[in-house]
């Protein structure tokens, strides 16, 4: 009873809130942003209340399910052989094994991301130093400037094409992972 009384009034408040954001937006503009602030403020105070009495609403809910089920454990009588007090260890080892299976997979895919990532780390310095030839090369050969910018232009727009790759192999990794395990 007490808690749908506090839930009724805490409905009270909002619609009292809802009502004052209304109002604070007639009011002058220098006094609007204040206004809005402490009704934005008062929301954010009534959201921990409810917050507070859903929390303990599901203690109480979980206290009272664990009074329940200690009752029904000492009232219930065991006989020998009872289906119902065997322990269902194969279903806990295959499920411990899956869990393995999903860890190693998992190690085995950080494994090639960090192969992947290194491989790229040595393009990319083989890639700098190619492009520092090519310039000297250019330099040398007296290329225009706008065949320079056209180049660099290039190497820009890779680098975005590698970066939506790296995204793209992240995405089905992850993929592969959730729907794999």
């Amino acid at each position: 009873v007490v808690e749908n009384e506090i839930q009724a009034r805490i409905d009270n408040i909002f619609s009292n809130l809802e009502r004052l954001e209304i109002l604070s937006s007639k009011e002058p503009p220098n006094k609007r942003q204040n206004a809005k602030l402490r009704v934005d403020q008062l929301k954010y105070d009534v959201q921990h209340l409810q917050t507070a009495l859903r929390n303990f609403q599901h203690r109480r809910y979980i206290r009272e399910q664990q009074e329940r089920q200690r009752e029904e454990l000492l009232s219930r009588t065991f006989t020998t052989n009872d289906s119902d007090t065997t322990i269902p260890i194969d279903e806990t080892l295959q499920f411990n094994e899956s869990l393995q299976n999903a860890h190693r997979g998992m190690d085995d895919l950080i494994g090639s991301g960090t192969n992947i990532l290194q491989g790229l780390r040595d393009q990319r310095v083989t890639l700098k130093g190619t492009h520092k030839k090519i310039l000297d090369v250019a330099n040398m050969l007296g290329l225009s400037n706008t065949v320079m910018r056209l180049i660099e232009k290039r190497a820009f727009q890779d680098k975005y094409f590698m970066i939506g790759g790296m995204i793209l192999t992240c995405v089905i990794m992850f993929l592969v992972v959730q729907y794999l395990t």
